[in-house]
């Protein structure tokens, strides 16, 4: 018996916190990507659910971060049938590239620690947990997630970490701001650190830093909002799928701040 299903408007948004236009939207993107193609991994059978059920059980689950055999009866499908659903349609929710940007777009980046039970990437970190460094940068006009980082292990520090993810190349040509932890990155603009001999900083450059301050704390605001999706506070899944499920919840996001 089916319990949850897009069918039903009043599904769509307590657990994927879009409204159902928002949802439409989002199916008939998923469709044009190849979501209609997909069988069910086996030769001559076909999915159980429809396109839009298996969106809505995807969403469901980072937003709730249920496990496969809670999941898959809110839905009526096996918990097999629900793993081969998030491996399927969860790429498909990618954050796609940006393919235009200002001149003078400013992005913020900044990185975020997921706790992740996959040891094979996972270390532990400041945290206490074993969790990966997730890299985030958006817009600052607009607040857009614009691009996201490959997951590296959570001990390692920012500056390294955007580097090493592939948010560096995303970013090239474009002015980028981020907090004191990025040393090492001359294209990254961060705020003054006093000196050396414990004397302060002249009084325009405290000003420049409480602006930084301002502007940058708009990122956190996004990684704050993307969390809401609790998958991002215990990924229990291979940590090769955290790339993308980071990227779809982006993608999420943006669609909620645009439409």
């Amino acid at each position: 018996m089916q319990v949850i299903t897009a069918a039903r408007p009043e599904w769509i948004a307590p657990f994927t916190g879009l409204e159902p236009g928002q949802f439409r939207k989002l199916v008939r993107l998923v469709a044009k990507r190849g979501g209609d193609e997909i069988a069910d991994g086996r030769p001559g059978r076909q999915w159980a659910l429809p396109l839009a059920d298996r969106v809505l059980l995807v969403a469901t689950y980072w937003r709730t971060n249920l496990t496969m055999r809670q999941i898959g009866p809110l839905f009526g499908v096996s918990h097999s049938a629900a793993h081969r659903v998030i491996d399927t349609i969860g790429p498909l929710l990618a954050l796609a590239p940006v393919r235009r940007r200002r001149v003078d777009a400013v992005a913020i980046v900044d990185g975020t620690l997921v706790p992740t039970r996959d040891h094979r990437l996972a270390t532990p970190s400041k945290n206490y947990r074993y969790s990966t460094n997730v890299q985030v940068a958006i817009d600052a006009g607009t607040r857009l997630v614009i691009a996201t980082g490959d997951p590296r292990p959570g001990s390692r520090n920012d500056c390294t970490v955007y580097r090493d993810s592939g948010i560096a190349e995303a970013l090239a040509g474009r002015p980028v701001m981020a907090d004191g932890g990025y040393q090492g990155n001359p294209e990254v603009v961060m705020p003054y650190r006093k000196p050396r001999d414990g004397s302060e900083l002249p009084d325009w450059k405290e000003d420049l830093n409480a602006t930084h301050r301002t502007i940058r704390a708009r990122v956190e605001h996004v990684l704050s909002r993307m969390k809401n999706f609790k998958i991002l506070r215990d990924y229990r899944r291979a940590a090769s799928t955290l790339a993308d499920t980071v990227s779809g919840i982006a993608h999420l996001h943006n669609i909620l701040l645009t439409d």
